[in-house]
């Protein structure tokens, strides 16, 4: 099995105008802060009478086209990698208010060099609402278990809860020793022992085989993880035809099959009764039930991914092809959670089938239980990732950057934030004299400082200096921009022009709120 995540596409072209260097970006009209609902905000009020946001230029946005890409993510994620999704970047926070997507208003233009105080309070409007905390960052990248090697430079983790499964095995496969080699005594655990590891080193060769030829098609690989049932690629973007993603699903079965046969071939010249026989039949019986189970046509199961590919085959549509292939491992779920105790109990695997597995009518139950619940958790990660990259495209620096002033460093506080109200903006940029931003002041440190302290306190002061991970390219949307942002963590990151011009301040905060919004809405797809 292999889990796959989708991608966005950047937008090309230009809808603004660049007739200034440096100066207010997008009115937003909204208090510095990560609480407020771009779609249900309304502007607050003014700090002051005559301070009042610019108002906004008209202008149109330009709609993404989408561009349908297949493949099945964990989930998340993660914009959530995360959001990959697992796979997703995740912050929290809301896009900046009052505006439209992707117009840029002409507004009020601030000398950097003005040292005029203001009064004590004009700042109260743009820093009140501040929570005074960091949004959360994204989750650091979990190891998910010990590292075990990189082969084709993929790292392969081996999850806490194969310890578990190692032990199960272990335990009911000595049991079954016991009856055929009963000579081998207490060694018959050793024996079983290795018949595990051998048991999961078939399965890493499966998820190789995903591996390789997703690396073949240029697909980067985030990880293989061995866990409780089986093993995961974790492949991070999707294969752009439907045949490719009938291979990248196929291969992996395919590899199980030919292990079994491998197998079959190495025991045909040996006796039964011997150590390696039985090893090598357990192993050989072993790769075809992983190879059968992973053709079963649902979602997240490899052989739904191949149901997936055909039916976008025939349809064009690859949601579509997730939508079919994710209700039949619902489906699917349901027989294996009814299906599996009755057959067992009914003595269909053969007479001694109870004994041989070692366990009875409740354990099947459970079982049948924990393998139902995954397959139907998958199908319905599938639906909601698959939703994901829909929406992903949405996701555009343009449309979700704050409005920004520029202010020197020596400027206090209180006068940087009288001139963001007065501009109606959401976030200050500190520029050397020439109008170069050299940092940008955050919004956190902003409500931590008292309102009696703020025309003592410079806009350095509270100032992150600019990477070149920060700068961010007005034109970037979907998976480019989520990359961007998870290559350097931070809080907030300057937008600029492809000619280097400022066009505002990128919250994180805003990416995490947008993003949840784009989850929550349905399909037109499905």
């Amino acid at each position: 099995m292999d889990v796959s995540g989708g991608s966005g596409q950047p937008r090309s072209g230009k809808d603004e105008s660049a007739d200034r260097r440096t100066g207010p970006v997008d009115p937003a009209p909204d208090s510095v802060g990560p609480g407020a609902d771009p779609a249900d905000a309304a502007p607050p009020e003014p700090a002051s009478p005559t301070a009042t946001p610019a108002p906004a230029a008209e202008g149109g946005t330009e709609e993404t086209e989408e561009r349908d890409r297949s493949g099945d993510t964990p989930s998340e994620p993660s914009v959530t990698d995360d959001a990959h999704p697992e796979r997703g970047y995740a912050h929290g926070g809301d896009p900046a208010a009052g505006r439209e997507a992707g117009t840029r208003p002409e507004g009020p233009a601030h000398a950097p060099g003005d040292r005029t105080r203001p009064e004590s309070h004009p700042d109260r409007a743009l820093a009140r609402s501040g929570t005074g905390q960091e949004p959360p960052r994204r989750p650091s990248d979990l190891r998910g278990g010990l590292l075990m090697g990189r082969p084709f430079g993929v790292p392969v983790y081996v999850a806490p809860s194969w310890f578990l499964v190692a032990a199960l095995i272990t335990w009911v496969f000595g049991g079954q020793l016991d009856r055929v080699l009963p000579e081998l005594g207490a060694a018959r655990y050793l024996v079983a022992l290795f018949f595990a590891v051998a048991f999961y080193g078939s399965v890493l060769v499966h998820e190789l085989a995903h591996t390789v030829a997703a690396l073949r098609f240029k697909l980067p690989v985030r990880r293989i993880q061995l866990q409780f049932f089986g093993g995961v690629s974790e492949i991070e973007k999707e294969a752009e035809t439907p045949g490719r993603e009938f291979v990248l699903a196929f291969v992996g079965p395919l590899l199980s099959l030919i292990l079994a046969g491998v197998f079959y071939a190495a025991l045909r010249p040996l006796e039964r009764g011997t150590v390696a026989g039985v090893l090598l039949a357990g192993l050989m019986i072993s790769n075809l039930i992983v190879a059968a189970f992973n053709l079963l046509p649902g979602l997240p199961l490899d052989g739904g991914r191949m149901l997936r590919a055909v039916v976008w085959k025939i349809t064009g549509r690859p949601m579509s092809g997730t939508v079919a292939a994710a209700w039949v491992g619902r489906a699917l779920a349901v027989a294996v959670l009814i299906g599996l105790p009755l057959v067992t109990q009914s003595g269909a695997l053969g007479p001694t089938a109870e004994d041989s597995v070692g366990m009875g009518t409740v354990t099947n139950a459970l079982l049948a239980a924990i393998l139902a619940a995954i397959i139907w958790t998958g199908a319905g990660n599938s639906l909601r990732m698959a939703r994901l990259r829909e929406h992903l495209p949405e996701l555009r620096a343009r449309a979700l950057t704050r409005r920004a002033v520029p202010v020197e460093g020596n400027t206090s506080l209180a006068e940087a934030l009288r001139r963001a109200n007065t501009a109606g903006a959401r976030a200050l940029v500190v520029v050397d004299g020439h109008g170069e931003p050299l940092s940008l002041v955050r919004e956190s440190a902003i409500v931590g400082v008292p309102e009696h302290r703020r025309p003592w306190v410079y806009a350095s002061e509270l100032a992150q200096e600019l990477t070149d991970g920060m700068r961010v390219s007005a034109e970037l949307a979907g998976e480019d921009l989520l990359d961007v942002l998870r290559a350097t963590p931070a809080t907030e990151y300057l937008v600029v022009e492809e000619t280097g011009e400022i066009y505002g301040v990128l919250s994180a905060a805003d990416v995490e709120r947008a993003f949840v919004k784009a989850m929550a809405r349905p399909s037109a797809s499905a």
